[in-house]
């Protein structure tokens, strides 16, 4: 399982699928470059931080790769200067694996000073490997990545890391600190929002932390193009907590709406981005001009794929954001689990009911309309749309997983006798007729062990995936397709923080029960059965853990209020659900 990788495999492959043009040095040359000028010599005295302010991170894993990233201090970058890396099989790189030259031109004004090496077809499979750069004579911080199994090879586990909505100006990152203390994890997976596109939006920014402010180049409180987004990019990556996760781990990454605008889609009337609370809609300076939104479009794009260790790359040609990239993806480990990522913010239609925020023309908290059901309501877009069914159907793992940004389910509230409110039309219940006709199709391909893991409500939530979500029993198997895992925000305001939250009192004292905190989880379970498990109160990160006749979900809450290495973790939930049995068991 883990072929031991030669240099004559190296020099065979080299060259194939990069991003940064590079080549490789025989391990056996280092005498003679050390004799001519060697670029991997190292100086201990220049700190890592002077030359890579933004770490390094890898991502996308391959069963022979990863992509490795890294950016060069602008300051310190020459037009001439090649950048070195070293991979090892050990943090000391004592058994080194392989070393190279990335050439001068892989290291582009044009692409912000940022660095993608695709490894894909170097490295020996189901491994970690640490890795540096060096350019100039300084090292990078090592990093950790690994690889997938080989396709199909059998497997007994798979550990997960789940995270996502991490809002800078809205808290601390010790959540990363934890996450990358768990040395057992095989990858992390984000669901999106890993930037928020507002700096001092009253609806996302309301905590206290004043340290945690950001000045954009526009001098604006949303971003307003390119400039701004490279900002908040290299600002979210400057953060040491978060630099350590992405240091410890292999990341897989998709986007939400904060990358862009909030609750954004696209609007295929006009052909351009629909974001209903960003400044070229709102502001009449701006005139909700279609070429100027396509562009933010764009630009959100790129500086994505500048900054995200992915091997998705941006067409820097394209003038159409649906010509520009394509995000969606899947990822197979072994035989155990198929996961498929969707983008379910570039082709999704506009909201049904309207697009104020609030009411009964609005996306939040409204009862809903028939144009929920129409056939051009698409979350996912026609094609992405097939070939996701297809992935699915198609996979002969023992699970599948989705990764999806927006809750699946239905979500209502309302009083015995009233009207039933739907929470959030920017989730699915916003595209109810594709929805159920996605899961009917995956039924009828006979799809089983479904596990669906989502972000985007900055809740922790646990639920059935169910055909028919009117039949209220959650003990039918036929009306069970699988599972649901929300992990919550790493920062973000939660229904409790944006409620005004307060500690509830102890469970002895006889008011306790009417504290929000309970409330609100009592009318969410009440309003809908298929909810095993809701809190909206913590922040942190939850694990998923897959096995051949189980998986299991880990929720664990952290401190955001502490700037510290020791912000309290502690485990709030633990869930099992057993194979083709998909019943939610509380351990």
């Amino acid at each position: 399982m883990n072929r031991p990788i030669t240099r004559r495999r190296f020099l065979k492959t080299a060259g194939a699928g990069l991003l940064a043009p590079y080549s490789l040095i025989p391990l056996d040359a280092s005498a003679a470059l050390r004799r001519t000028g060697d670029p991997f010599r190292i100086r201990r005295f220049l700190k890592p931080e002077w030359v890579f302010p933004e770490s390094v991170a890898s991502g996308d894993p391959t069963p022979s790769g990863v992509i490795l990233w890294t950016r060069i201090n602008p300051r310190i970058w020459k037009s001439d200067e090649p950048l070195a890396f070293e991979i090892a099989l050990d943090p000391r790189f004592q058994r080194m694996v392989s070393r190279g030259l990335i050439d001068p031109a892989g290291i582009r004004p044009e692409a912000d000073y940022t660095v993608h090496l695709d490894l894909n077809g170097q490295l020996p499979a189901d491994s970690f490997c640490y890795y540096r750069f060096i350019y100039r004579n300084a090292a990078s911080r090592t990093g950790r990545c690994r690889t997938l199994p080989p396709d199909g090879a059998p497997i007994d586990k798979l550990h997960l890391g789940v995270i996502t909505c991490q809002d800078y100006t809205n808290g601390y990152y010790g959540a990363f600190v934890h996450l990358a203390l768990e040395r057992e994890l095989d990858f992390v997976l984000h669901l999106g929002d890993l930037i928020y596109e507002t700096t001092g939006g009253t609806g996302f920014q309301s905590g206290p932390f004043p340290d945690r402010s950001i000045l954009l180049p526009s001098l604006r409180t949303s971003a307003m193009g390119l400039d701004d987004f490279r900002a908040l990019y290299r600002t979210y990556r400057s953060d040491r907590y978060f630099q350590l996760a992405m240091e410890f781990h292999t990341w897989i990454v998709i986007w939400d709406d904060h990358e862009t605008a909030n609750d954004c889609y696209w609007d295929y009337t006009r052909d351009t981005l629909g974001a209903p609370d960003h400044p070229y809609t709102l502001s009449a300076r701006y005139g909700n001009d279609p070429g100027r939104l396509r562009r933010l479009k764009l630009d959100a794009q790129r500086a994505w794929a500048e900054y995200v260790p992915t091997r998705i790359t941006f067409n820097e040609s394209a003038d159409h954001p649906h010509d520009a990239m394509t995000e969606y993806r899947s990822v197979d480990f072994g035989d155990l689990v198929h996961l498929v990522l969707t983008d379910e913010r570039t082709y999704r239609a506009a909201h049904p009911c309207g697009e104020d925020e609030f009411g009964r023309d609005g996306r939040i908290i409204n009862p809903g309309c028939p144009e929920r059901f129409s056939p051009g309501q698409t979350m996912l877009g026609e094609p992405q749309r097939d070939w996701f069914i297809n992935s699915i159907t198609g996979s002969g793992a023992v699970w599948n997983a989705w990764g999806n940004e927006v809750f699946l389910g239905p979500l209502t509230i309302g009083e015995p006798g009233m009207e039933r409110l739907i929470l959030n039309l920017d989730a699915w219940d916003g595209y109810a007729g594709e929805r159920e006709f996605i899961l009917e199709s995956l039924r009828d391909a006979g799809v089983r062990n479904l596990v669906v893991l989502t972000g985007d409500l900055h809740t922790f939530m646990s639920s059935y995936v169910k055909l028919d979500y009117a039949d209220l029993s959650n003990t039918r198997p036929a009306n069970i397709l699988g599972v649901e895992f929300m992990t919550p925000a790493v920062t973000s305001s939660n229904f409790a923080e944006l409620a005004g939250y307060t500690p509830p009192p102890p469970a002895s004292n006889p008011f306790a029960s009417m504290h929000p905190r309970y409330f609100l989880e009592g009318a969410i379970r009440a309003n809908n059965p298929h909810v095993q498990f809701f809190n909206s109160q913590d922040w942190g990160y939850s694990t998923v853990t897959f096995r051949r006749d189980r998986v299991e979900y880990r929720a664990y809450a952290v401190d955001k209020t502490v700037n510290s290495f020791r912000a309290a973790k502690r485990l709030i939930r633990h869930h099992r659900v057993m194979r083709d049995t998909m019943h939610i068991e509380t351990l």
